[in-house]
């Protein structure tokens, strides 16, 4: 009785195997995404990093990087790309291993090395672009004082006129999946013994350590920063909030703008981010971004916005009543303001 009391269920069986055979997948596909952004590449220029090398647009982006003195990028200098191959099937096998086995303990400490692989990987990421940004050659021909190329560990970050975004790309959200499925067949007992109420300070720390790593992977708007944020579109500095406007794109990116007109002549630029959710500041509560699709819209030659849009958003259709009667404008939906 005590023997099978250590054995877990088959269906806890079933999600870490599940989760090992999915870890096979991560020597294919990247893991990790970093984009950059400029007016002179309104494509774009991307690294793809794989567990075994780096794609994307290496060439164009080290022959960029010479000019202000940052290392370019090879294979052959990282040994992560050498071991890293290793270091999945391993968890791969070990995974379906345990499924076989079918012991707590071994769950459980498979759990623990898993959330340490995940620690040390991003410390040694972080690390690499601390290097990569920091040590520059000192007769670069473009020679900013005091300035750092460090790219972000993940979200967005502006070096000089690129904007950078750091996201997992494919492989790293199967690993993040994985581990959540080993998670899961860790909770998943406890459940079946009855014992959430005395779960372990290990085990507490390993649940708040995913579910950090997933809050931070979410993809939602940023706050506008006042006199510090420039607009995506003109590129001057965002002075008002009250007629400020955001789009995330699918990746994740956050396009800020000074005013809703900016916004849309950036759309009739960039016709791929369609797609993407906009989001719009209530004119009554500044520091509060609201979803277009959701918002009512002002627009009248008395609403005198930063770039002449003259557009003002309200969460809702009372107060956008009560303006539009003081300012003499119009009220639209965001249909009429976006066709």
């Amino acid at each position: 009785m005590k023997s099978n009391r250590l054995k877990i269920s088959m269906l806890s069986r079933f999600l870490i195997a599940l989760g090992g055979l999915a870890l096979i997948a991560c020597l294919f596909v990247p893991i990790w995404s970093i984009d950059l952004d400029a007016p002179q590449y309104p494509e774009g220029l991307n690294l793809k990093i794989y567990a075994n090398k780096i794609g994307g647009n290496v060439e164009i982006i080290n022959g960029l990087n010479h000019y202000i003195g940052m290392k370019t990028l090879h294979k052959e200098d990282f040994i992560e790309f050498t071991v890293l191959p290793y270091i999945l099937m391993f968890f791969s096998v070990i995974f379906v291993l345990v499924a076989i086995i079918g012991s707590r303990k071994l769950m459980n400490l498979l759990l623990a090395i898993f959330i340490v692989f995940g620690i040390v990987s991003m410390v040694d990421f972080w690390r690499w672009e601390y290097d990569y940004g920091h040590d520059l050659n000192p007769n670069a021909a473009i020679i900013v004082p005091g300035m750092a190329y460090q790219p972000p560990l993940i979200g967005f970050k502006q070096l000089l006129n690129f904007g950078a975004y750091s996201m997992p790309d494919i492989g790293g959200y199967i690993i993040v999946l994985s581990g959540f499925l080993l998670l899961s067949a860790v909770v998943l007992e406890i459940r079946n013994k009855n014992r959430l109420s005395k779960i372990s300070n290990k085990q507490t720390a390993a649940v708040a350590a995913f579910l950090f790593f997933f809050s931070s992977c979410e993809h939602k708007p940023k706050a506008i920063n006042l006199n510090k944020d420039n607009c995506h579109n003109c590129e001057m500095t965002i002075s008002d909030k009250r007629f400020g406007a955001e789009i995330l794109t699918k990746k994740g990116r956050v396009h800020k703008f000074d005013d809703l007109s900016c916004l849309l002549r950036f759309l009739q630029r960039d016709s791929t981010q369609k797609q993407a959710i906009f989001y719009v500041t209530d004119f009554i509560t500044p520091n509060k971004l609201i979803d277009a699709s959701s918002a009512i819209f002002i627009k009248g030659q008395n609403v005198n916005s930063p770039m002449g849009g003259n557009i003002a958003a309200f969460t809702s259709l009372d107060s956008a009543k009560v303006y539009a009667e003081k300012l003499d404008a119009q009220i639209l939906n965001w249909k009429e303001v976006y066709p």
